[in-house]
């Protein structure tokens, strides 16, 4: 039947990131008619696969209400009454007037309009409607609540952002060049009335500041001035240095498409075992990897940097993401960049304290040496020392990093906690901080106990005051999400997964006065989970100091004094931008990618320059401040933070939580294996057997694949692990006793004969660098397919892993972590082996 002879009884009208006051370009709007319907892939403007021909089957009743059949593999999300419900492929769903759909988990936002609810008259309501109505209007009193919350939320930002504007746009010899061009009224007011994300927004304070990174899925105003990882890695990049500890090279290459014109790359990870072995595949031919010596057991190369040389200089960056999807879509993230110019033959010898942090970090890294052609230099060796070449007498950060080992002597206060107290120590701050209390914000809880608590206390209280005192003890409180919090992010309990802290360390009782609430109403991030990484001192909305670091709470990290505090003990890398009040001289803002160098002649250089550390939420005092610059820092939570209530309860990623989570999930995830569902799997196995083995998926791959922001808990989990393996291990503090053995029993039988026996299917875990990490599946029969095997297992137990080729053992699963127990259970249970079949080994 022609479109034009049916009766149309609404519309799917595109909205912008789910913002009912805004339209997207990236959807059509479609037509709904009475009857059957499809929406797919072609009502989108742009080309998504994930997105298929035959996405969704509606059928439209005279009413107006709609049936919906997701006829595509990937869910949709319906945003019914301030509720959003997943539907997975093959599930119905109503949809109402107002109902919001999402085509793809966090994109593809419509609305379903109802044609007759324009016409509908009062006056012919029955008295069944007029009760249902009543229903829906009591029902509907939480949810208005809620709306106006959030719409006062907002305004709360808007003005927020107004004001940051207006204080930003007054900071004379600080701006880079394109804000430059808009310091005429006309160009600032233009940017001003944009609220949607722009790179320059703001850019005049850059190298002040830093920027939170770009959530998907959340409303546009909380992304204005973010970041996304091409706002960072854009222009002529001759040379890249990427320092990271978990790379997903594939979607790295597709984030960032410009990388792939970089000549010269070199990736400093922390990655190990498989992954290393993909990054080889993967990677293009031009890059190096390299990952760093680590001498202390349980260490990880955490540190998350870039350095990007330019013909005019280079771009330093400090960041708190791993190089994975998530990383840079789904959590609260922070970012500091700022670029420089190379050295004048005059400034050669010129060294400044931003430059001795840089060179001294990179030494320790020990990459090896390689030789490029520059167009600026020519031929030149590539090392720590190459560093050197660029002028960073405009720096106003200091770095704080960690490098594992024992260090003593002078070098005790080159890194960790001693290296941030070193550096305050040499730091005068206003009166009103002196006994000011801190905030330790992070993702990962070490191992901690009440003396290193105090010692790290004592050196993040380190300065004086302007009288010339001590400024003294202030008293700590850890900024933590709660379990509700995580429950009810845009992610799930699958957000958990990057918050790995066990029991055993959250739920030390002398921790319980330290915990505040994670609460970050005014830039719109109370459900983006936190992987960001701040430590500061403050006295209500003011900031004596600010640190951005990749480092969590542990001794890893930090370092613990030995030996009558003689020598410090640290384990992991780590790198950090702290920043501090100052009184510095006025010189114009370089930039490696500014197109506009016209203004600069207009400032004037040499003006001496006192800048003032706030919070958004900071209020001016115009006769106070007139003399002083306001740095206006975007910190995510709110200061104070609010401590937590008797019915907060801190999270912990290895406790059982069994209230549903946004997507209608538990915690974790692996209960029991239903009977249909093992026999309908086992089937999948045998026939994919025949099959020619599919490319096993990387995880790298995979969390490429994970939806932006309302990522389903089945698909999150089903990667997150990926960042368990080293974190818990490692990061966390995590002593695992060599002696512990939960399957004694079954390995005290073993024999060599026994164990490369086909008669048995063996489940092994493999030591990497002191620790258990990698659990391997040998021996099962060849009419299974271990590619679906492996699929089912990473799905149903949160891990990541791999099918790998061995020469003499034939396939074998690689899972990370310790599965032994759960894959022995469930290759029982899906009926692939019979118990007394599998042969479970230690080390």
């Amino acid at each position: 039947m022609a479109s034009s002879s049916r009766v149309r009884v609404g519309n799917l009208v595109p909205l912008n990131e789910g913002n009912a006051s805004s339209s997207n370009g990236s959807v059509s709007s479609i037509p709904i008619y009475l009857g059957a319907n499809v929406v797919g892939r072609n009502h989108l403007v742009v080309v998504d696969k994930r997105v298929s021909r035959k996405h969704l089957s509606l059928h439209a009743s005279a009413d107006g209400s709609i049936e919906a059949v997701v006829e595509g593999p990937n869910p949709i999300i319906v945003r019914s009454e301030g509720q959003r419900r997943k539907v997975c492929a093959q599930e119905r769903v109503k949809i109402a007037h107002d109902d919001v759909l999402e085509l793809i988990p966090g994109e593809y936002f419509v609305k379903y309009l109802n044609v007759g609810d324009n016409h509908k008259s009062s006056t012919s309501m029955g008295s069944s409607d007029f009760k249902k109505g009543k229903r829906l209007c009591e029902d509907d009193t939480v949810v208005i609540k809620r709306n106006r919350q959030i719409m006062e939320d907002e305004a709360l930002a808007r003005s927020l952002q107004k004001s940051f504007a207006e204080e930003s746009s007054t900071i004379s010899g600080l701006g880079c060049d394109q804000m430059l061009s808009s310091l005429d009224s006309a160009g600032s007011s233009e940017r001003n009335n944009e609220r949607i994300h722009s790179v320059d927004y703001l850019k005049d304070v850059l190298s002040l500041t830093f920027r939170l990174m770009r959530v998907q899925g959340l409303p546009s105003w909380t992304n204005t001035s973010s970041v996304t990882i091409q706002d960072v890695i854009q222009g002529e990049v001759l040379l890249a240095v990427l320092s990271n500890y978990m790379v997903d090279m594939e979607w790295l290459l597709t984030a960032c498409p410009s990388l792939r014109k970089v000549r010269h790359v070199l990736v400093i990870h922390g990655e190990d075992g498989a992954s290393v072995e993909l990054l080889k595949k993967v990677k293009p031919a031009n890059w190096i990897l390299h990952k760093p010596p680590l001498p202390i057991s349980f260490g990880t190369h955490h540190s998350k940097a870039m350095l990007l040389v330019y013909p005019q200089g280079i771009r330093v960056v400090v960041h708190t993401a791993n190089l994975i999807h998530v990383d840079w879509n789904n959590k609260t993230q922070g970012l500091w960049m700022q670029d420089f110019p190379w050295k004048d033959a005059k400034d050669v010898n010129r060294i400044v304290s931003f430059e001795n942090d840089l060179v001294d970090y990179l030494s320790a890294i020990k990459w090896p040496e390689f030789r490029v052609n520059l167009p600026v230099v020519g031929d030149v060796n590539i090392n720590a020392a190459f560093f050197r070449k660029f002028d960073y007498k405009s720096s106003l950060v200091r770095l704080i990093g960690s490098v594992p080992g024992y260090h003593v002597g002078p070098n005790i206060k080159k890194w960790g906690h001693m290296k941030l107290r070193s550096v305050l120590e040499g730091c005068t701050f206003e009166q009103q901080f002196c006994k000011a209390p801190m905030i330790y914000q992070f993702s990962s809880l070490g191992s901690l106990d009440e003396k290193w608590m105090s010692e790290f206390a004592c050196s993040l209280s380190a300065g004086k005051s302007d009288n010339g005192s001590p400024l003294g003890i202030g008293k700590p409180l850890i900024v933590w999400p709660t379990v509700e919090d995580v429950r009810t992010s845009i992610e799930g309990y699958a957000a958990g997964s990057c918050i790995p802290s066990p029991q055993k360390n959250v739920e030390k009782d002398f921790l319980r006065k330290y915990w505040a609430r994670w609460k970050a109403d005014h830039v719109g991030r109370c459900r983006a989970m936190p992987h960001i990484k701040t430590f500061t001192r403050y006295n209500g909305q003011d900031i004596a100091w600010f640190l951005l670091t990749s480092a969590n709470l542990s001794k890893a990290a930090w370092g613990a004094l030995q030996k009558n505090n003689t020598q410090l003990m640290i384990r992991s890398y780590e790198l950090g931008v702290l920043f501090l009040p100052k009184t510095h001289q006025s010189v114009p803002q370089f930039s490696c990618t500014g197109k506009n160098n016209s203004n600069l002649n207009n400032l004037a250089p040499g003006k001496e320059i006192k800048t003032k550390l706030v919070t958004l939420c900071w209020k001016s005092d115009e006769e106070k401040e007139q003399s002083t610059e306001i740095i206006r820092l975007p910190v995510p939570y709110q200061l104070p933070p609010k401590p937590y209530g008797t019915e907060d309860d801190p999270w912990s990623w290895d406790k059982r939580y069994t209230k549903k989570d946004v997507y209608g999930s538990v915690w974790p995830r692996h209960g029991g294996i239903q009977a249909k569902k093992r026999e309908s799997t086992k089937d999948t196995r045998l026939a994919e057997a025949e099959r020619p083995p599919s490319r096993s998926i990387s995880s790298g791959r995979v969390l490429g694949r994970s939806l932006p922001s309302s990522t389903s808990s089945s698909q999150v989990l089903g990667v997150a692990c990926h960042f368990h393996q080293q974190s818990f291990m490692s990061d966390l503090d995590i002593q695992i006793p060599t002696a512990f053995d939960p399957f004694a029993e079954a390995n005290a039988g073993d024999s060599g004969a026994a164990a490369g026996s086909k008669d048995y299917v063996h489940v092994r875990i493999q030591q990497r660098n002191g620790r258990k990490s990698l659990t391997t599946v040998q021996g099962l029969k060849k009419e299974f397919s271990y590619n679906k095997i492996l699929k089912d297992l990473k799905k149903e137990f949160c891990c990541n892993g791999t099918v790998v080729q061995d020469p003499e053992l034939g396939q074998v699963i690689q899972l990370q972590g310790d599965q032994r127990k759960n894959v022995s259970n469930f290759l029982v249970q899906a009926g692939i082996v019979k118990k007394e079949h599998i042969k479970i080994h230690g080390f």
